[in-house]
């Protein structure tokens, strides 16, 4: 009986044994992605109730109970149009070989172009390269702002080290810098915790300001939000320049697909960062309900004065993997960038040996390295940088949108109606933004203009460049069918090594061998033995 039974017992493992080993390894991508993916948007709420009410701003807006309420609901609304739904459930779909970011929709673009319609997908493709260089402008600002944010608390619990800001941000920044090579699997398992702490740190405090003023929930209503911009256009105008800090990253969010997949990002968003966002901000709002001059820092205020040290530390780390999330994205942006010609072939490093989206570019993050620093050492405070902050954002943002419903219309076939109301709804949303962004123009914008200007001027004239000399090439070796005849019919004297060969051509058109009596049945077509 007992020999009976031995025969009859499973070799394989249980069901729900594979089943927990599965949701473990889901687990742990998700864990990972936190750790890179969302600290840049994920930091937002650090600066951006306080820009929005900054008495130092040109176009400052009264704090007033129906212009908290009206702020508060256009951040929430502001970040569920344009996070959640342009990028998490619709653009994030829309991958090139599991790669996301405007580079991946630039080449969807010129793949699903059709013959009648190409003169509008190389219009929006150029128009795309543009995002890409406003998005290297934002990789730029990012770190130099969300690190200047965070230890900027210091100046609120100790005014006396207000002079050490500078030089401890810089210093930060470079640490960061040096261990990139270090590979985004790696950063993500030790970053990843550390985002799992902030944002339930966040989440509670911003619960507990809430509980203190429970009326504010009612912001979470469109109502408010639309009241305010349609009923107070001039105030709610200029602030929507300050409110699109709170989407700061959702590009990040797109180009970090490749190193973590769609779905992990999805869920981590969603069940996660987007609350624990949502409860800060209403949160602050009701701290400044409770007193106008909370508003010099409503984060840090919100905060129980005991927990204030621990939490300084705390954001430093968070904006330190804020700045993580724009550089591994710029990684991103370039590889695919040299590999559409508009870059030079770049060394890149896989840090992976099962994601192949996981890449370090050495070139790339020293030249981040030391812009980040420049602008550290130029602006001095975040507020300063925030002027500039927004216009890379925004410009990216629209564009991502346009492109997308190329690709939605010229790939997946979506109906022209639909298109349609998605494109009012969403440009209408987008345009707003980049509208309010240049009344900041003298005040900081230009710079992200600069940069996406001489990054654009940079890729396309590699990109010509590459073309006339492809061309020229082509014309002094003649085609390449030919010089393969040659080579068959003993024309052109050759050496043969034994073996096979493997020979590449950026070419498009790259001929397979002849077949014939002195060619291997191997290789025939392929190559020559």
């Amino acid at each position: 009986m007992a020999g009976s039974r031995q025969e009859t017992a499973p070799t394989a493992p249980p069901e729900a044994h594979r089943r927990l080993a599965h949701d473990s390894v889901r687990l742990a991508v998700v864990i990972g992605a936190l750790g890179v993916v969302f600290g840049d948007i994920g930091t937002s709420p650090i600066y951006t109730l306080q820009t929005v009410f900054s008495p130092g701003d040109p176009h400052p807006v009264p704090v007033t109970t129906q212009n908290v309420y009206g702020v508060v609901s256009l951040v929430f609304w502001s970040v569920m149009v344009i996070v959640t739904v342009t990028y998490v459930l619709l653009a994030m779909r829309a991958d090139n070989d599991g790669e996301g970011g405007i580079m991946a929709l630039i080449t969807l673009v010129r793949r699903w172009s059709s013959q009648p319609g190409r003169r509008t997908a190389v219009v929006l493709a150029a128009l795309g390269i543009f995002g890409a260089s406003l998005f290297f402008g934002d990789s730029m600002i990012t770190p130099a702002i969300s690190v200047l944010s965070a230890v900027e608390g210091l100046k609120v619990v100790e005014p006396s080290l207000g002079d050490a800001v500078v030089p401890i941000t810089a210093v930060i920044i470079v640490v960061l810098f040096l261990v990139q090579r270090r590979g985004t699997a790696a950063v993500g398992r030790v970053f990843g915790p550390v985002m799992i702490a902030w944002f339930t740190a966040i989440g509670v405090c911003g619960a507990a300001g809430i509980a203190d003023h429970p009326d504010i929930l009612e912001a979470l209503s469109p109502t408010y939000a639309l009241g305010f911009l349609f009923g107070h256009f001039g105030t709610a105008f200029f602030a929507l320049a300050a409110v699109v800090l709170a989407v700061t990253g959702a590009e990040a969010l797109y180009a970090d697909m490749g190193h973590f997949g769609r779905r992990s990002i999805t869920r981590g968003w969603l069940f996660l960062v987007f609350p624990a966002c949502v409860l800060s901000y209403l949160g602050q709002g009701a701290l400044i309900l409770d007193d106008p001059a909370n508003i010099s820092s409503p984060f840090f205020l919100l905060v129980p004065e005991w927990a204030r040290w621990p939490m300084i530390l705390l954001a430093t780390a968070a904006t330190v993997i804020a700045s993580q999330a724009v550089i591994t994205g710029a990684y991103s942006v370039a590889s695919q960038a040299a590999q559409l010609g508009y870059l030079p072939r770049l060394r890149i490093a896989h840090t992976s040996e099962s994601t192949v989206g996981q890449i370090y570019v050495p070139w790339i993050n020293w030249l981040l390295m030391v812009s980040v620093l420049t602008l550290v050492f130029a602006f001095r405070s975040s507020a300063a940088l925030a002027f500039a902050f927004g216009m890379a954002v925004t410009g990216t943002i629209t564009i991502t949108t346009l492109l997308f419903l190329y690709v939605a219309r010229a790939k997946w076939g979506t109906p022209k109606w639909l298109i349609g109301i998605g494109a009012a709804v969403l440009l209408f949303v987008d345009l707003l933004f980049v509208a309010a962004n240049m009344t900041k123009l003298v005040h900081g914008a230009w710079l992200p203009l600069l940069i996406g200007l001489t990054a654009f001027t940079v890729m396309t004239t590699w990109q010509r460049g590459r073309e006339l000399v492809t061309a020229e090439r082509a014309r002094e070796e003649g085609p390449l069918p030919e010089f393969i005849d040659g080579l068959r019919s003993g024309e052109l004297p050759a050496l043969r090594v034994p073996g096979t060969a493997v020979f590449l051509n950026r070419g498009k058109e790259t001929p397979r061998w002849p077949c014939g009596p002195t060619w291997s049945t191997t290789t025939c077509g392929t190559s020559r033995s």
